[in-house]
Protein backbone atom coordinates (compact mmCIF):
# COMPACT_ATOMS: atom_id res chain seq x y z
CA UNK A 1 0.00 0.00 0.00
CA UNK A 2 1.69 3.69 -1.40
CA UNK A 3 1.23 6.45 1.28
CA UNK A 4 2.12 9.66 2.23
CA UNK A 5 1.49 11.06 5.70
CA UNK A 6 2.69 14.16 6.95
CA UNK A 7 2.70 14.96 10.83
CA UNK A 8 2.61 18.48 12.03
CA UNK A 9 5.29 19.25 9.49
CA UNK A 10 6.99 22.56 9.32
CA UNK A 11 9.68 23.52 6.75
CA UNK A 12 11.53 26.77 7.58
CA UNK A 13 14.04 28.49 5.93
CA UNK A 14 16.54 31.06 7.17
CA UNK A 15 17.35 33.70 4.81
CA UNK A 16 19.03 35.94 7.43
CA UNK A 17 22.44 37.69 6.35
CA UNK A 18 24.88 39.76 7.46
CA UNK A 19 23.97 43.40 7.14
CA UNK A 20 25.37 45.44 4.11
CA UNK A 21 26.00 49.51 4.20
CA UNK A 22 22.46 49.25 1.83
CA UNK A 23 20.56 47.84 4.39
CA UNK A 24 21.68 50.44 7.03
CA UNK A 25 20.84 53.03 4.65
CA UNK A 26 17.89 51.89 3.62
CA UNK A 27 16.58 50.25 7.27
CA UNK A 28 13.73 52.62 7.28
CA UNK A 29 12.29 51.72 4.60
CA UNK A 30 8.78 49.83 4.19
CA UNK A 31 9.85 45.86 3.67
CA UNK A 32 6.92 44.37 1.55
CA UNK A 33 8.88 40.77 2.28
CA UNK A 34 6.95 37.99 3.68
CA UNK A 35 10.34 37.46 6.07
CA UNK A 36 10.07 37.77 9.83
CA UNK A 37 12.63 39.37 11.73
CA UNK A 38 14.91 36.73 12.00
CA UNK A 39 14.63 36.16 8.43
CA UNK A 40 13.16 33.22 8.47
CA UNK A 41 10.12 32.35 6.37
CA UNK A 42 8.06 29.85 7.09
CA UNK A 43 7.24 27.44 3.60
CA UNK A 44 5.18 24.57 5.18
CA UNK A 45 3.41 25.61 8.46
CA UNK A 46 2.81 22.93 10.91
CA UNK A 47 1.26 20.71 8.00
CA UNK A 48 -0.82 17.63 9.01
CA UNK A 49 -2.62 15.24 5.64
CA UNK A 50 -3.02 11.80 4.56
CA UNK A 51 -2.97 10.57 0.77
CA UNK A 52 -3.63 7.10 0.13
CA UNK A 53 -3.76 4.66 -2.37
CA UNK A 54 -6.13 5.38 -5.38
CA UNK A 55 -6.15 8.92 -4.55
CA UNK A 56 -5.44 11.63 -7.33
CA UNK A 57 -4.61 15.06 -5.36
CA UNK A 58 -4.85 18.60 -7.11
CA UNK A 59 -2.97 21.17 -4.89
CA UNK A 60 -3.90 24.38 -6.10
CA UNK A 61 -3.32 28.26 -4.40
CA UNK A 62 -1.56 31.32 -5.92
CA UNK A 63 2.13 31.79 -6.47
CA UNK A 64 4.44 31.53 -3.45
CA UNK A 65 1.12 29.58 -1.56
CA UNK A 66 4.04 26.34 -0.91
CA UNK A 67 2.86 24.25 -3.48
CA UNK A 68 5.97 22.93 -5.23
CA UNK A 69 7.94 23.33 -2.04
CA UNK A 70 5.20 20.83 -0.95
CA UNK A 71 6.10 18.65 -3.91
CA UNK A 72 9.45 19.04 -3.04
CA UNK A 73 9.07 17.97 0.85
CA UNK A 74 7.19 15.16 -0.28
CA UNK A 75 10.09 13.96 -2.88
CA UNK A 76 12.81 14.10 -0.17
CA UNK A 77 14.34 17.18 -1.83
CA UNK A 78 13.90 18.94 1.24
CA UNK A 79 13.67 17.53 5.25
CA UNK A 80 11.09 19.19 7.64
CA UNK A 81 12.47 20.95 10.45
CA UNK A 82 9.90 19.87 12.58
CA UNK A 83 7.45 16.93 12.36
CA UNK A 84 7.04 14.35 9.92
CA UNK A 85 7.22 13.41 6.48
CA UNK A 86 6.22 9.36 5.68
CA UNK A 87 5.96 8.22 2.47
CA UNK A 88 5.51 4.71 1.68
CA UNK A 89 6.10 3.50 -2.13
CA UNK A 90 8.56 4.35 -4.68
CA UNK A 91 8.08 7.91 -6.29
CA UNK A 92 9.02 10.12 -9.20
CA UNK A 93 8.75 13.68 -9.66
CA UNK A 94 8.32 15.65 -12.72
CA UNK A 95 9.64 19.11 -12.37
CA UNK A 96 12.51 20.89 -12.79
CA UNK A 97 13.65 19.28 -15.33
CA UNK A 98 16.41 21.71 -16.44
CA UNK A 99 18.20 21.83 -12.99
CA UNK A 100 20.73 19.08 -11.69
CA UNK A 101 23.07 18.55 -14.60
CA UNK A 102 26.56 17.47 -14.01
CA UNK A 103 27.53 20.27 -16.92
CA UNK A 104 30.95 18.33 -17.79
CA UNK A 105 29.85 15.03 -18.01
CA UNK A 106 28.28 13.65 -21.48
CA UNK A 107 24.60 12.58 -22.01
CA UNK A 108 25.38 9.09 -21.13
CA UNK A 109 27.21 9.91 -17.67
CA UNK A 110 24.24 12.22 -16.90
CA UNK A 111 21.73 9.38 -17.61
CA UNK A 112 23.48 7.49 -15.28
CA UNK A 113 24.09 10.29 -12.59
CA UNK A 114 20.33 11.28 -12.74
CA UNK A 115 18.91 7.72 -12.27
CA UNK A 116 20.90 7.01 -9.05
CA UNK A 117 19.46 10.74 -8.09
CA UNK A 118 15.79 9.16 -9.08
CA UNK A 119 16.83 5.90 -6.26
CA UNK A 120 18.25 3.72 -8.79
CA UNK A 121 20.48 1.44 -8.40
CA UNK A 122 23.51 0.50 -10.60
CA UNK A 123 22.28 -3.04 -11.80
CA UNK A 124 18.81 -1.02 -12.71
CA UNK A 125 19.63 1.48 -14.38
CA UNK A 126 22.22 -0.01 -16.51
CA UNK A 127 20.31 -1.76 -18.31
CA UNK A 128 17.67 0.80 -19.14
CA UNK A 129 20.04 3.38 -20.60
CA UNK A 130 19.69 2.40 -24.29
CA UNK A 131 15.80 2.76 -24.07
CA UNK A 132 15.93 6.09 -22.08
CA UNK A 133 18.61 7.16 -24.90
CA UNK A 134 16.31 5.56 -27.53
CA UNK A 135 13.43 7.95 -26.08
CA UNK A 136 15.46 11.14 -25.79
CA UNK A 137 16.25 11.25 -29.81
CA UNK A 138 19.32 12.70 -28.30
CA UNK A 139 21.36 10.19 -31.24
CA UNK A 140 25.54 11.15 -30.90
CA UNK A 141 24.53 14.21 -28.78
CA UNK A 142 24.77 12.27 -25.63
CA UNK A 143 28.30 11.51 -26.68
CA UNK A 144 29.55 15.01 -25.77
CA UNK A 145 28.92 17.31 -22.46
CA UNK A 146 25.81 18.36 -21.96
CA UNK A 147 27.20 21.89 -21.42
CA UNK A 148 26.76 22.33 -25.14
CA UNK A 149 23.25 20.95 -25.23
CA UNK A 150 20.35 23.59 -25.74
CA UNK A 151 17.57 23.88 -22.87
CA UNK A 152 15.51 21.52 -25.22
CA UNK A 153 17.75 18.92 -25.30
CA UNK A 154 18.50 19.26 -21.49
CA UNK A 155 14.93 19.08 -21.05
CA UNK A 156 14.38 15.90 -22.95
CA UNK A 157 17.49 13.98 -21.43
CA UNK A 158 16.10 14.71 -18.08
CA UNK A 159 12.11 13.40 -19.08
CA UNK A 160 13.67 10.84 -21.20
CA UNK A 161 15.19 9.51 -17.47
CA UNK A 162 12.40 10.50 -15.01
CA UNK A 163 9.76 8.70 -17.17
CA UNK A 164 11.57 5.27 -17.61
CA UNK A 165 10.43 4.15 -14.18
CA UNK A 166 6.81 3.55 -13.27
CA UNK A 167 6.29 4.92 -9.26
CA UNK A 168 3.82 3.90 -6.98
CA UNK A 169 3.82 7.75 -6.60
CA UNK A 170 3.94 10.43 -9.30
CA UNK A 171 4.74 14.53 -8.63
CA UNK A 172 3.71 16.33 -11.17
CA UNK A 173 3.73 20.29 -11.43
CA UNK A 174 1.77 21.29 -14.64
CA UNK A 175 4.63 24.45 -15.00
CA UNK A 176 6.80 21.60 -16.50
CA UNK A 177 7.41 21.86 -20.13
CA UNK A 178 9.40 18.73 -22.36
CA UNK A 179 11.32 20.48 -24.88
CA UNK A 180 10.45 21.51 -28.20
CA UNK A 181 7.17 20.65 -30.23
CA UNK A 182 8.49 17.76 -32.07
CA UNK A 183 8.82 15.52 -28.69
CA UNK A 184 5.81 17.15 -26.56
CA UNK A 185 3.19 14.68 -28.10
CA UNK A 186 5.51 11.69 -27.42
CA UNK A 187 6.21 12.93 -23.98
CA UNK A 188 2.11 13.70 -23.43
CA UNK A 189 1.58 10.36 -24.37
CA UNK A 190 4.34 8.67 -21.97
CA UNK A 191 3.39 11.19 -19.03
CA UNK A 192 -0.83 10.07 -19.41
CA UNK A 193 0.63 6.14 -19.43
CA UNK A 194 2.52 6.81 -16.44
CA UNK A 195 -0.31 8.82 -14.65
CA UNK A 196 -3.06 5.81 -15.65
CA UNK A 197 -0.81 4.04 -13.56
CA UNK A 198 0.41 5.30 -10.84
CA UNK A 199 -1.29 4.68 -7.95
CA UNK A 200 -1.14 8.25 -5.54
CA UNK A 201 -0.94 11.52 -7.99
CA UNK A 202 0.40 14.47 -6.82
CA UNK A 203 -0.90 17.24 -9.12
CA UNK A 204 0.13 20.83 -8.66
CA UNK A 205 -2.15 23.30 -10.74
CA UNK A 206 -3.67 26.52 -11.76
CA UNK A 207 -5.63 24.64 -14.23
CA UNK A 208 -9.50 24.33 -12.07
CA UNK A 209 -10.46 22.48 -15.16
CA UNK A 210 -7.66 20.00 -14.84
CA UNK A 211 -8.12 19.57 -10.40
CA UNK A 212 -11.78 18.78 -11.28
CA UNK A 213 -11.33 16.72 -14.55
CA UNK A 214 -8.19 14.60 -13.41
CA UNK A 215 -8.21 14.68 -9.69
CA UNK A 216 -10.28 13.73 -6.38
CA UNK A 217 -9.11 15.35 -4.11
CA UNK A 218 -7.97 19.19 -3.61
CA UNK A 219 -6.21 21.27 -1.10
CA UNK A 220 -5.85 24.19 -1.18
CA UNK A 221 -2.53 25.95 0.38
CA UNK A 222 -1.60 29.31 1.04
CA UNK A 223 1.21 30.51 3.55
CA UNK A 224 2.33 26.89 3.68
CA UNK A 225 -0.97 25.87 5.47
CA UNK A 226 -3.90 23.77 4.33
CA UNK A 227 -6.86 26.54 3.51
CA UNK A 228 -9.28 23.55 2.44
CA UNK A 229 -9.17 19.66 2.02
CA UNK A 230 -12.19 18.17 0.09
CA UNK A 231 -13.37 17.59 -3.47
CA UNK A 232 -12.06 19.10 -5.82
CA UNK A 233 -15.54 20.82 -6.89
CA UNK A 234 -16.05 22.34 -3.80
CA UNK A 235 -12.33 23.51 -3.00
CA UNK A 236 -12.30 25.18 -6.46
CA UNK A 237 -15.63 27.16 -6.47
CA UNK A 238 -14.63 28.47 -2.96
CA UNK A 239 -10.73 29.31 -3.94
CA UNK A 240 -12.86 31.42 -7.28
CA UNK A 241 -14.82 33.16 -5.10
CA UNK A 242 -11.76 33.77 -2.83
CA UNK A 243 -9.80 35.30 -5.90
CA UNK A 244 -12.53 37.33 -7.82
CA UNK A 245 -13.49 38.99 -4.07
CA UNK A 246 -9.86 39.71 -3.87
CA UNK A 247 -10.02 41.66 -7.21
CA UNK A 248 -13.22 43.23 -6.80
CA UNK A 249 -11.39 44.51 -3.60
CA UNK A 250 -8.58 46.33 -5.95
Amino acid sequence: MSSIVLNKADLIFNTKKDKSIKDILMQNKSDFSNLTQSGEVHAIDHMSLKINDGERVSVIGHNGAGKSTFLRLISGIYSPTSGEVNVEGEISGMYEFATGFEMEQNGWDNIYIRGLMLGLTPDRIIPMMPEIAEFSELGNYLNIPVKYYSSGMLIRLAFSVSTAIRPDILLLDEALSAGDASFIQKANERMKKMVDSSKILVLVTHSMQAAAEICNRCIWLDKGKIIMDDKPEIVTKEYIAFVENGRNKK
